[in-house]
């Protein structure tokens, strides 16, 4: 591989990519840890790109469940990913796109594409070496001119659909040189109650496993619930074929954004170093100062009712969670998150919080519960936040206040007769289908003197977006007198992108996701906004 020049301008004859995989079972935390050691990379000055690689047989992440899968996070260029990305997005302070996602789906989908094309010129297409090869250019595109290409394989080693990925990682040593490559495997070791004892053998299968596919690892994280004794990293280190330096015990923390600072101080900070050849003292003083905005005495607490109808998983709505935290931790409060449901809502629910938040969804379900709680807000002045069908729902509110009693979106009641909000042009009949909808960044113009352009400290602003539906401004005199204003629209003013009610302490509502812009360390204005409408 040619020499690159990295975006400090030094020059560094080899990329590195350092491979995360897990162990034992899923959810263990290797996008996290693959974000802190690209968050400890960047605080050494290393130009840091990082990946997700899913063996799902999805195209993307469009039509995964939310309740299964948590969020669909939606890049700038309007990929559909895995909420890895906005682990990733939020550490790293770096906006992703498309190359930054690699599902098995669209890679075969490509692959059968080109036979059907005759690009193989009669070849028996295989899983090796032709989809493992796509895998391979994959990463090379994601992670060109970076100086550490970090990239996450989802799933765990030894599933089915994930052995072309371990595979492929495997030859990709080959390929650009073992020594430019580093394995980081993630294992979980159980507390066992009943004789209370950590047990490392389902690690100890896993690094077998992994060293069965032809890949020893270089450093292995051991997760647990609590910290378990030195003993186990070295059953771990002997299994692992590693020192046991290289063997990072990781119990779980008050706080994710602890985890840069842990890996730095650990023995793995040496073998990172070596490996990259930066010995350079990582500059982490900006997650110190943000774990003391968390530990700080707070001035004051503020109730927040999130109305959402996944109450089950909350990664379904994580950006959203961690865009109202980033927001308290600037403001000094302690945030008090109260789920409603939107099946069940009631005045007294809504009464007892200081603000309410209606995020974005999909579907019928809850609809008239999100429509409540927007109503509620308008005619009790209370602070309101909502996020695409947030907006949707208050539109709805509005209309319905105004007069036009069966006012809905044609998404919920497709025979209603103002359908104040409707599909957008060219989209009927592509409801079911992916990657259908308005996504990624679009450009808004917000109205001089309004509570957005007050919010947002200028009238032309960039927001993500992931919807299909939109206000119809045929209905806009209506939407008007129910309490609403538009204050936001694309630039050609067709589209409405934000509402805002009159006299109102702080009801603001946008078509677009504005979660996945906030930083731990830089909150949205949005959610600051709500934060200050109970505060100030």
């Amino acid at each position: 591989m040619e020499s690159t020049k990295t975006a400090h301008g030094s020059k560094q004859s080899k990329q590195k990519y350092i491979f995360v995989t897990g162990g034992v079972l899923s959810g263990v935390g290797k996008g996290i840890t693959a974000a802190s050691i690209g968050s400890v990379l960047q605080a050494k000055g290393s130009y840091v790109s990082i990946q997700k690689c899913d063996p799902y047989l999805n195209v993307d992440a469009g039509l995964l469940n939310p309740k299964e899968h948590g969020e669909c996070y939606v890049t700038k260029d309007g990929a559909e990913t895995d909420l890895d990305l906005g682990h990733y997005e939020r550490f790293l302070d770096i906006e992703l796109t498309q190359k930054n996602a690699t599902l098995a789906g669209r890679l075969l989908s490509n692959l059968i594409a080109d036979e059907r094309a005759g690009k193989f010129g009669g070849q028996t297409v295989q899983l090796v070496p032709h989809l493992t090869r796509e895998i391979q250019k994959a990463i090379l595109t994601a992670g060109h001119g970076s100086d550490v290409h970090i990239v996450e394989i989802g799933g765990t080693v030894g599933d089915y659909e994930g052995l072309s990925f371990v595979e492929a990682i495997r030859e990709f040593a080959m390929k650009v040189g073992r020594e430019n490559c580093m394995y980081v495997h993630v294992v979980y070791v159980p507390f066992i109650g009943t004789s209370k004892e950590f047990k490392s053998k389902p690690a100890q299968n896993a690094l077998n496993d992994l060293r069965g596919f032809g890949i020893v690892p270089d450093a292995v994280i051991v997760r647990s619930d609590n910290e378990a004794p030195s003993s186990i990293a070295r059953k771990i280190a002997l299994f692992g074929g590693i020192p046991e330096s290289a063997v990072l015990m990781m119990p779980n923390v008050d706080s994710v954004f602890r985890i840069p600072e842990v890996i730095a101080e650990s023995p793995l900070m040496k073998h990172l170093e070596y490996f990259t050849s930066n010995t350079k003292k990582p500059d982490l003083s900006k997650w110190s100062t943000l774990i003391k905005h968390q530990q700080a005495k707070k001035s004051r607490r503020v109730k927040v009712g999130m109305v959402a109808k996944y109450l089950d998983n909350e990664d379904t709505y994580i950006s959203v969670l961690e865009a109202l935290k980033a927001a308290a931790w600037q403001e000094n409060v302690e945030l008090d998150l109260t789920w409603i449901n939107a099946e069940t809502i009631n005045h007294a629910e809504l009464d007892a919080v200081d603000a309410i938040l209606v995020p974005g969804g999909f579907g019928q379900r809850g609809i008239e519960g999100k429509i409540a709680a927007a109503n509620y807000a308008l005619e009790h002045k209370k602070p309101y936040l909502g996020l695409c069908l947030g907006l949707q729902v208050a539109v709805v509110a509005a209309a319905r206040r105004a007069g036009l009693k069966d006012a809905n979106s044609t998404e919920f009641n497709a025979d209603t007769t103002h359908d104040v909000v409707y599909i957008m042009e060219g989209q009927a009949g592509k409801e079911s289908t992916g990657g259908t909808l308005r996504l990624g960044d679009y450009e808004a113009e917000l109205a001089k003197g309004s509570l957005a352009a007050e919010t947002y400290g200028s009238t032309n602003i960039v927001e993500r977006h992931r919807h299909r539906y939109e206000v119809n401004q045929r209905f806009k005199a209506e939407i008007e007198k129910g309490g609403l204003t538009i204050s936001g629209t694309s630039p050609d003013g067709k589209l409405v992108e934000f509402v805002e009610a009159k006299d109102h302490p702080y009801f603001l509502a946008t078509q677009a996701h504005p979660e996945f812009k906030s930083r731990p360390f830089k909150a949205h204005p949005m959610f600051v906004g709500l934060i200050r409408a109970v505060t100030h």
